[in-house]
């Protein structure tokens, strides 16, 4: 009974501790984490100016993104294709024929037939063709997080946005390096001038596993699949 109650209480534990987790957090994904803008050290007062140290005047600010914790729109307009075509076709064939020798005027022969001539030939004929093309197309908007500031005023951002629906959940993640000069006046950017970009969209839940090849084929496949 004793076994019973302490193996209960365990489980019990165990659920409430899951249960209290963030359905979102998965191991190693912390560094998705937003980043805080740093707290900005307040200035000594001076007295006897008509502008004060502790005093932001920002006539000539906009709102564009410059510093860790500056939110910015990245327009996500990824579009590529590719297509590539090769044919391939060789011929070969050889043809070696050895007159037979003569010995002492004549030529040796074994009941009439030449036993020293010589005929060979031989001839391989290969062909291939193979033809490989590839589409991918991503649109929308997302807002990421400056999370540091490089020496030459560069930014790097990162975010993510995740959706729950129905039948599971469907996440996108950006993250890379934008020049403060390629913002434009609504604070967005398109993604192609995002350096080193890393772009991804994915989902969880049971059309995801739907959609997956399950272990024990991939395990046939990768053992049937050509080297």
């Amino acid at each position: 009974m004793k076994i019973l109650i302490a193996v209960s209480a365990l489980l019990m534990a165990v659920v409430s501790t899951g249960c209290s987790q963030n359905f979102l957090a998965k191991p190693g994904e912390t560094e998705w984490a937003p980043a805080s803008p740093t707290p900005a050290q307040p200035a000594a007062a001076t007295a006897g100016a008509i502008f004060q140290a502790n005093h932001n005047l920002n006539l000539f600010l906009d709102h564009r993104a410059r510093q860790v914790g500056d939110t910015l729109t990245i327009a996500l307009v990824e579009r590529t294709e590719a297509s590539k075509q090769a044919s391939t076709d060789t011929d070969r064939s050889t043809n070696i024929e050895m007159l037979p020798p003569s010995i002492l005027g004549g030529t040796v022969t074994i009941n009439g037939r030449q036993i020293l001539s010589t005929d060979i030939s031989a001839s391989s004929d290969f062909a291939g063709q193979g033809k490989s093309s590839q589409s991918n197309r991503l649109s929308g908007n997302i807002t990421v997080t400056v999370y540091e500031v490089l020496a030459n005023g560069n930014l790097r951002v990162r975010g993510e946005k995740w959706l729950t629906l129905n039948q599971g959940q469907e996440f996108i993640r950006v993250s890379g390096t934008i020049r403060p000069v390629d913002l434009a006046p609504d604070n967005s950017v398109p993604s192609y001038k995002l350096a080193d970009a890393r772009i991804t969209y994915s989902g969880t839940g049971v059309i995801d596993e739907a959609n997956s090849m399950g272990w024990l084929a991939r395990l046939f496949q990768s053992v049937l699949s050509p080297l």
